[in-house]
């Protein structure tokens, strides 16, 4: 196990895979794993972190709110259509989850409901999510669950480009789209308010992620609070990133860690993400047909809520196809409303399976 955790050290250090949270998880994990090292038992630090912050649900949350000082609706509103991508891309979600059961059911593994809904987080490629939904359902998984989602985060420019050219003919990659439009303060300000209230309304159980997302989206597009949001979008998200790390770390012990689970996990965690880049560009191809403007489908893969990567992804692609096409700020809509559909997500898979 001190191997495992070392392995994730080199991959933060020395591959920059995810590194704000794969160096302090892995160094989290070697003090947990240290004969005689009580920091992540008992009263231990990282133990106490872990009670805080993981099992209460505030670190995630803080980290949400973080996210949401630093996102830009912007390119979403100006094109609500790709609400459409966002909300597909998280059928991988659901049908890992339904996979997993499935498996339990044949023998092949052994999973329970609270378990299965928690590993199918991980398609929504959202760290905080994944770790938010494995401390409310499934905290014997929790080290497994977040490595896998961080990992999966990490991996995305690997991952994604094979799928995107396998589901989109060179015809659709080289689709070139219109300019957004200018999207007013009004809107930007009435957002947050909105969107926070049509799902706390319907959906409960998915109002504190949301909720905490649309409250930092707001100070940022206030005006009035700079000094919070950029607090927020600073100091407090990187504090909180730390002992998040470590107290998730805390639970990559060996008795944990190492079992056959976990490999488990690991496989299903990146069948969810393949699931919920595909859907994204199929839903992409369908909107293509249908919208009276032009719609590259590449833009559907960042309907996983990897934000800002896998919009990246899909303007690298698009950019290796047609020179002239840049697609980042297209991208940029189902990516943010990936986030949005990844929370929801959570809150249904917590309502039904707790």
């Amino acid at each position: 196990m001190l191997a495992v955790c070392l392995l994730l050290l080199y991959l933060g250090i020395v591959k920059k895979f995810e590194p704000l949270l794969l160096v302090t998880i892995g160094f989290g994990g070697l003090l947990s794993n240290i004969p005689g090292v009580e920091i992540a038992t008992g009263n231990g630090l990282l133990h106490l972190a872990y009670e805080v912050g993981i099992e209460t649900g505030a670190f995630p949350l803080i980290i949400f709110m973080g996210v949401g000082a630093l996102t830009d609706f912007g390119p979403l509103l100006a094109n609500p259509k790709t609400l459409f991508l966002g909300a597909a891309a998280q059928f991988g979600i659901f049908a890992t989850l339904l996979g997993a059961l499935g498996l339990t059911e044949l023998g092949l593994m052994d999973f329970s409901l609270r378990e299965a809904a928690a590993i199918g987080i991980i398609g929504g490629a959202d760290g905080p999510t994944a770790i938010y939904v494995a401390g409310k359902l499934a905290p014997n998984l929790l080290g497994a669950i977040a490595v896998a989602a961080y990992s999966y985060m990490a991996l995305v420019p690997l991952i994604q480009p094979p799928i995107m050219r396998l589901l989109t003919t060179e015809s659709e990659r080289k689709i070139e789209m219109v300019q957004l439009r200018e999207v007013s303060k009004a809107e930007r300000i009435i957002f947050p308010l909105l969107l926070l209230l049509l799902v706390a309304l319907l959906l409960p159980s998915a109002a504190p992620l949301l909720g905490m997302l649309c409250f930092g989206n707001l100070m940022r597009e206030c005006g009035v609070v700079d000094r919070l949001s950029d607090t927020t979008q600073n100091a407090l998200i990187n504090i909180v990133t730390i002992f998040l790390g470590l107290a998730v770390g805390s639970k990559l012990s060996a008795e944990q860690f190492l079992d056959w689970r976990t490999l488990s996990i690991l496989l299903l965690g990146i069948v969810a993400f393949a699931i919920g880049t595909a859907s994204g560009l199929l839903m992409g191809k369908v909107l293509n047909r249908i919208s009276s403007t032009p719609i590259n489908p590449l833009i559907g893969a960042a309907g996983v809520s990897a934000v800002p990567m896998a919009a990246r992804v899909a303007n690298k692609v698009g950019l290796e196809a047609n020179p002239q096409n840049i697609l980042l700020m297209h991208a940029m809509g189902p990516n943010v409303a990936g986030v949005i559909g990844s929370a929801v997500a959570a809150g249904i898979m917590i309502m039904f399976a707790s």
